[in-house]
């Protein structure tokens, strides 16, 4: 499975980052567990509709971190990327914490995938 990054996810990922430090391990892991099971697994993560695309949109709502170590199973980060089972391939849109916006760009996801 070839992982891809849009520009904006990394600035989105660069900022968190030096808020969190354990995100690179953190993203690791997540990463590793896309690469076996990129489908949407609820109640953990979840296809996003009603964006009018054809292309698989997947929001995850559950990333372990350890900068939440004590705060609960919900650690607030939110992932948001594509998913091209054809092409072997998954193309990470937006990261951010839950309490800075309360829900995806779609806007963003509409512009890079329509």
């Amino acid at each position: 499975m070839q992982i891809e990054y849009l520009s904006e996810y990394n600035k989105d990922y660069k900022k968190l980052l030096k808020k969190y430090r354990t995100l690179e391990s953190d993203m690791s892991d997540v990463i590793k567990i896309l690469k076996v099971r990129p489908n949407a697994q609820p109640p953990l993560s979840f296809e996003i509709a009603g964006l009018g695309i054809k292309t698989c949109v997947v929001k995850v709502k559950k990333i372990a971190s350890d900068s939440f170590k004590g705060r609960g199973v919900n650690s607030g980060l939110r992932l948001i990327y594509a998913h091209f089972p054809d092409e072997q391939k998954i193309t990470f849109i937006e990261l951010y914490h839950k309490n800075d916006k309360e829900n995806e760009d779609r806007e963003r996801i509409i512009l890079n995938f329509k």
